[in-house]
C-alpha cells in the first residue's frame, strides 16, 4: 500500500477521484491499495529561539547574534492534530512506500520534507511533479514519477532558504527593536522592499517641480507642432512672436516602421502586475484566483517563474487556442494568428512553464460563469493573454515631420495601423471590461497627411505659449513594486544571469502581505488605483537601518545563489555560512540614531489605562502591557483560548475588555474537536494575572 500525501485536503480530493480513492477516514482518504492525506500548509516550523534556551524569551543585546548549531522544528498547535494523523499513516506498517504530491516547487519541496523528517520515517519516497490537476496530468505525472533523491538539491535551497530568513529575521528583529523601542520587523526581502518604497516617498516628499514653456504652433487643418522645452518664459513669448511673423516650412519626413511583438505568455509576477493594473486585485488575491483556478482544473500551475511552453506542447496549442477563443465572447469573429512556434522554448522552462487555460477549460462555459467574478476575471485575463501571445505583431508607421519656423524646431507626430496583429484581441478584451479598466498610457498621435513634403510653406501659423511643470514619480502601485522587486539589482548582475531581483513569483505577494500586516506599509486608494505607501513607522524603520540591510543588490544575490543550489552549482554549506557570517557583522553595531527618540517615540500605542495600576497599556509584539513593569498586566494576542483562532486579539478588544470587561469574538479553535466557535471573552484574574474566560454564545462548525 502507497501512501500519498498531498499539500492540500482540495488537491487530494481531486488525486482521489483519478485514482477511484472514496473512502473517507479522519484526516485521510483510503482505497483498497491506496491511502491519501494532507499537509495543512506549513505543518513543522522552526522553532523559535527559545526552544534552543529559555533565556532567549527575553530580548537582550548579550543574547545576539542566536546561531543554532542544529536546528530545531515544532509542529503548530492548530496543526498537531493533522501532524499526528500524517505520522502515524506514514510509519505504519501496511504503506510500503511514500508518494510526495505536494505543490510542484521550493515550499512545497520543503513542507513535505520537514514533515517526513519530523515523522521519523525512513520508507522510500517518490515525487509527483504536475503543472495542472487535470486528470490526464494527474495520470502522466503519476506514470513518470522519479525518485525523491532527484530533488534533493530543491529541498537544499528551501532549507537554505528557510534558514536564512530564520537568522535574519531573528536577530535583526531583536537588535532593532531593543535600540529603537518598538517591534520593528525585519526581513531579507521584506527589508529591501520597504526601502525601495520609501526610497520612492522621499524622492516624492522632497520633489521640487520645475516650471517650463513649450511654443505650440497651429498650422491649421488640425496639425499641431510642439517646440523643445523652454525655461525662460520671455525667450518662449519672443519664439511665439517670430512665428507669428512667419511662415512655416517642412523641413525633414521621416516615416518609421514600429513593430510591437506579441507580448509572452504570463509568469506569476507579469499576471499579478496586469491584474492589478487592470482590475485592481492585490498581488496576494491573484496568487488565491489563480490557485482556485488550478485547482478546478481550469489553469496550469500559477506559482512559476517562465513565460514558455515546451516543444512538446507545441503541436496541441492552436486547437488550445481554437477552443479557449470559444469561452470569450468578445473573441467571436476575430482571426486568430495560432504562430505557437513563438510560445515555446525548452531552454527558458525550468519547474513549470508559463500559465495558461488547461485542456479541460474549453467546453466548461457554465462552469465558468458559475465562478465568482474576481476568479472568472483572472481566468479570461489568461486565456486572452494565450490568444494575443500567438498572434501577429502589431505593426505602425509612425511618421515624425520637422517644421521650422520663427527660428525654432516644431515637431509634428503621426500614426498609421499597418496590421492590428495581436492589439485587435487585446483591444476587444479591453472593451469588454468597460470602465472598470483603466486606459493604457499610449502614444493617442493621429494620421498626418501623405501630401506633407520636404520644402512645403505653410503661410500664417498662429503660435501661443504653453506653461507646464515637471511632475514627480508616482506613488508605487503593487503593478510598479513587484516589477521593481523582480528587476531589483539585475543592473549589478550578468546579462544572462537566469534569476535575477528579490523573492521569488511565489512569495512576494506574501512579502507585500507582511509589510501591510506589520503596518510598515499601508495601502490606499480605490481599487483601481491602490498606492502602497510607508507608514511613519516604515518610514523611520528605513531611515535608521543600514545600507547592506536594506540593500536589494545583495538579496538578489542571494535569490541567485539559492537557485544555484537548486541546479547543485553551489553547495549549502557555503551560503549558510555566509548568512551565518552576514548576521554577526549586523549584531556588531548597536550604534542608535542621533533622531533616534524624535523618531519613534509615538509608536508605541496606547490603548487603555492599566485597571490594575492606572498607568498606560501600550501594544507590544506578543501582546498588550502596562507600561509599569512592576504591575505585570498582560493580555497577550495568541495562546490560551486564542490558540489556533483565525484572528489574534487586537487593541480594540483589549479597549473593550478592560472599559466593558468583555468582548464577542468569532474564529476560535477548539483544541479537542478542532472546530471553530464564537464566544464572550470576559476579562478575569487568576493568581493576580489577567486572565480570559469565555461564555459560549453559539458552537458549531464554522
Amino acid at each position: 500500500m502507497e501512501l500519498i500525501i498531498t499539500e492540500k485536503a482540495s488537491v487530494a480530493r481531486t488525486i482521489a477521484s483519478v485514482l477511484n480513492v472514496t473512502e473517507r477516514a479522519d484526516g485521510y482518504l483510503r482505497g483498497r491499495d491506496t491511502l491519501i492525506s494532507w499537509c495543512i500548509g506549513h505543518l513543522v516550523e522552526l522553532a523559535l529561539p527559545e526552544a534552543y534556551d529559555p533565556k532567549y524569551v527575553r530580548w537582550r543585546y548579550k543574547d545576539l547574534p542566536i546561531l543554532p548549531a542544529q536546528w530545531q522544528y515544532n509542529v503548530s498547535e492548530a496543526t498537531k492534530k493533522q501532524f499526528g494523523i500524517l505520522k502515524s499513516l506514514m510509519n505504519d506498517e501496511r504503506v510500503t512506500g511514500i508518494i510526495c504530491a505536494t505543490d510542484a516547487g521550493r515550499e512545497g519541496e520543503l513542507i513535505f520534507r520537514l514533515v517526513y523528517e519530523k515523522a521519523g520515517c525512513r520508507k522510500t519516497v517518490r515525487r509527483l511533479w504536475i503543472s495542472s490537476m487535470e486528470e490526464t496530468a494527474i495520470r502522466e505525472g503519476i506514470h513518470t514519477m522519479k525518485n525523491q533523491s532527484a530533488y534533493d538539491n530543491l529541498y537544499q535551497a528551501a532549507l537554505c532558504r528557510a534558514q536564512a530568513d530564520w537568522l535574519i529575521g531573528m536577530n535583526a528583529t531583536r537588535l532593532y527593536s531593543l535600540l529603537y523601542g518598538p517591534t520593528l520587523p525585519i526581513g531579507r526581502v521584506m527589508t529591501p522592499t520597504l526601502a525601495m518604497l520609501s526610497e520612492r516617498e522621499d524622492a516624492i516628499e522632497h520633489f521640487e517641480p520645475e516650471t517650463f514653456y513649450t511654443v505650440k504652433l497651429d498650422l491649421g487643418g488640425g496639425l499641431v507642432g510642439h517646440s523643445d522645452r523652454i525655461h525662460d518664459l520671455n525667450e518662449a513669448r519672443t519664439v511665439m512672436d517670430a512665428c507669428n511673423r512667419d511662415s512655416a516650412v517642412v523641413k525633414k519626413v521621416e516615416h518609421k516602421e514600429k513593430r510591437e511583438n506579441p507580448p509572452l505568455l504570463y509568469d506569476l509576477t507579469t499576471l499579478q502586475r496586469d491584474a492589478n493594473r487592470i482590475f485592481g486585485y492585490t498581488a496576494q488575491q491573484t496568487l488565491e484566483y489563480a490557485q482556485s483556478l488550478y485547482e478546478k482544473k481550469l489553469l496550469t500551475y500559477p506559482r512559476t517563474d517562465s513565460r514558455f511552453l515546451t516543444y512538446d506542447m507545441e503541436g496541441k496549442m492552436p486547437e488550445l487556442a481554437s477552443r479557449v477563443s470559444g469561452t470569450l465572447p468578445f473573441a467571436a469573429g476575430l482571426d486568430l494568428g495560432g504562430h505557437a512556434d513563438i510560445v515555446v522554448n525548452d531552454k527558458k522552462v525550468s519547474d513549470h512553464h508559463a500559465i495558461i487555460p488547461t485542456d479541460s477549460m474549453p467546453g466548461q462555459e457554465q462552469a465558468i460563469n458559475t465562478l465568482p467574478s474576481g476568479v472568472r476575471d483572472l481566468l479570461t485575463l489568461v486565456s486572452t493573454r494565450l490568444l494575443c501571445s500567438m498572434d501577429d505583431p502589431f505593426v505602425a508607421q509612425e511618421t515624425t515631420v520637422t517644421v521650422n519656423c520663427g527660428g525654432r524646431e516644431f515637431k509634428l507626430k503621426g500614426k498609421k495601423v499597418l496590421n492590428m496583429g495581436w492589439q485587435r484581441i487585446w483591444q476587444a478584451f479591453r472593451g469588454s471590461i468597460g470602465g472598470r479598466a483603466p486606459e493604457d498610457d499610449e502614444d493617442q498621435a493621429g494620421t498626418l497627411p501623405d501630401e506633407l513634403k520636404e520644402g512645403d510653406e505653410i503661410a500664417l501659423p498662429k503660435a501661443e505659449v504653453a506653461e507646464g511643470k515637471t511632475t514627480p514619480p508616482a506613488h508605487h502601485t503593487e503593478d510598479t513594486i513587484l516589477h521593481a522587486m523582480e528587476t531589483a539589482g539585475a543592473e549589478d548582475m550578468p546579462d544572462d544571469a537566469e534569476h535575477k531581483g528579490i523573492g521569488t513569483p511565489a512569495t512576494r505577494a506574501a512579502i507585500l502581505e507582511k509589510l501591510l500586516e506589520t503596518k510598515l506599509v499601508e495601502r490606499t486608494g480605490d481599487r483601481r488605483k491602490r498606492i502602497l505607501t510607508p507608514t511613519a513607522k516604515g518610514k523611520a524603520l528605513a531611515s535608521v537601518l543600514p545600507a547592506k540591510l536594506m540593500s536589494a543588490q545583495l538579496t538578489a544575490e542571494w535569490e541567485q545563489r539559492l537557485k544555484r543550489i537548486e541546479k547543485g552549482e553551489e553547495k549549502p554549506e557555503a551560503f549558510m555560512e555566509d548568512v551565518r557570517a552576514f548576521v554577526r557583522d549586523l549584531t556588531k553595531d548597536t550604534t542608535r540614531a542621533e533622531n533616534a527618540d524624535q523618531l519613534f517615540q509615538p509608536m508605541r500605542q496606547v490603548i487603555c489605562k492599566c485597571p490594575k495600576c492606572g498607568a498606560a497599556v501600550t501594544d507590544r509584539p506578543k501582546g498588550f502591557m502596562c507600561e509599569n513593569r512592576i504591575c505585570g498586566f498582560a493580555l497577550w494576542k495568541t495562546g490560551g483560548i486564542l490558540t489556533g483562532a483565525e484572528h489574534p486579539l487586537t487593541a480594540s478588544d483589549v479597549k473593550a475588555l478592560v472599559e466593558k470587561g468583555s468582548v464577542h469574538k468569532t474564529g476560535l479553535l477548539s483544541a479537542k474537536s478542532h472546530i471553530r466557535y464564537e464566544a464572550t471573552l470576559h476579562l478575569d484574574y487568576k493568581d493576580g494575572k489577567p486572565c480570559l474566560r469565555p461564555t459560549f454564545d453559539k458552537q458549531g462548525g464554522k
